[in-house]
């Protein structure tokens, strides 16, 4: 039985991610600063919380050793935990877009060293998963420390994955879209708000956090055993260009 830590997996996509693999038969590991509100759970099997802030390269050391020391093994990482607050680059000071760089790209950084420290030991060795976002291959006004930093975020993936393919270590990126979660209000506004932003999607909706971790579980599994330094878009068929929207021709 595998064993997989997810970070930010307490709420939102980071729970969609941990219900997947809970799922999968796996056992699971989430970890936040806070614990969830309700425990996470699917398949009648609950996932395990243990507190950590990403941030702190010498805790995440700490929580994957106990990981291995409790559960026997870890086998999967799941580099969920990220995001950002609107913040135009005019604003703010620099520790404020330096914080987003940190949560973004070097707190995944500083984990999957830990992670690698284990799984490199281990028969199977292990697969590590970032979760990226759109924001990094497009200009990402006034997020652009979070566009910045998941752009750099696939870069990093792909260079662990070239060092670390010796050791059994497997490094992917799922390339997020937009995602429905219990915050999707906030950023969209009322339900109005929500079905217009859909609609700019080429499926006609947002992703689930499910849907989400069943990419996540596939690039995890053995079925993904050859994929390594890959990129996986799960953005819905991706953003309609500016420039056909402007266009008046073909329109219904």
């Amino acid at each position: 039985m595998a064993v997989a830590v997810v970070t930010g997996g307490t709420r939102g996509v980071g729970a969609g991610i941990a219900r997947a693999f809970l799922r999968s038969g796996a056992r699971v590991v989430v970890c936040g600063r806070r614990p969830p509100e309700a425990p996470v759970t699917a398949a009648g099997r609950e996932a395990h919380y243990l507190p950590l802030d990403v941030r702190d390269a010498q805790a995440g050391e700490e929580l994957c050793a106990r990981v291995v020391g409790e559960h026997g093994a870890l086998d999967v990482l799941v580099n969920n935990a990220g995001g950002t607050p609107y913040r135009p680059l005019a604003e703010g000071g620099a520790h404020h877009h330096a914080r987003v760089v940190e949560l973004n790209l070097l707190a995944p950084l500083h984990l999957s060293r830990a992670a690698h420290t284990h799984m490199r030991q281990q028969s199977g060795g292990g697969a590590i998963v970032m979760v990226g976002s759109v924001s990094g291959g497009r200009p990402s006004p006034g997020t652009a420390a979070y566009g910045a930093a998941k752009a750099g975020l696939e870069n990093l993936a792909r260079s662990m994955a070239m060092e670390w393919a010796a050791d059994g270590v497997r490094v992917n990126t799922v390339v997020l879209g937009m995602a429905r979660t219990e915050r999707t209000e906030l950023h969209y506004g009322d339900a109005e708000g929500v079905a217009a932003v859909s609609a700019t999607v080429p499926m006609g909706r947002l992703a689930e956090p499910d849907e989400v971790g069943d990419a996540c579980v596939f690039l995890a599994s053995d079925a993904a055993r050859y994929i390594s330094g890959a990129s996986l878009a799960v953005h819905g068929g991706g953003e309609r260009p500016a420039f056909l929207q402007a266009a008046n021709v073909n329109k219904p």
